[in-house]
């Protein structure tokens, strides 16, 4: 009888292992594969935008008088995603699944289900056109956003 019960508790384990194998997010898929990050077009240039990261996404505070269309917007100089619009004194807010890098890999963002720890954002680029010279983001880390106190008070 202990035999059996034990042979039914491997088996449930074995089954438990394998569905939670089976219900993962597919982290990548050749068809989503895109270009590989234009080193050569990376420059120091910043622009006064801000990006926020808000869970499995992205808020892009546009805090400039140049509005943008139909460029690349790449994060950690791996992954990239086409945006059709950002105007001046806009914000958009992106997911961060829909970035990909030149193999198909998804942006690991994270979320309720997730079984590894989300990649932070680091560094967020414009690319305005395919060739031009890319734009730097200002990234906020949430640590940066808590309020010091006022020694005036």
């Amino acid at each position: 009888m202990a035999k059996a019960f034990r042979s039914a508790v491997v088996c449930g384990l074995i089954a438990a292992v394998l569905l939670g194998m089976g219900c993962q997010r597919k982290m990548y898929d050749p068809a989503w594969a895109t270009r590989p990050y234009p080193a050569r077009l990376h420059t120091t240039n910043v622009a006064d935008m801000q990006v926020f990261r808000e869970g499995a996404s992205i808020k892009v505070v546009n805090s400039t008088a140049h509005s943008y269309r139909d460029f690349d917007l790449w994060v950690n100089q791996q992954f990239v995603r086409h945006v059709d619009a950002l105007s001046a004194g806009d914000a958009i807010t992106l997911s961060l699944w829909d970035f990909h890098d030149e193999y198909g890999n998804m942006f690991n963002a994270g979320g309720f289900f997730r079984s590894y720890e989300p990649s932070p954002v680091r560094l967020v680029e414009i690319e305005p056109q395919p060739g031009q010279k890319m734009t730097g983001l200002i990234t906020i880390r949430k640590e940066e956003i808590r309020m010091k106190p006022d020694p005036q008070r």
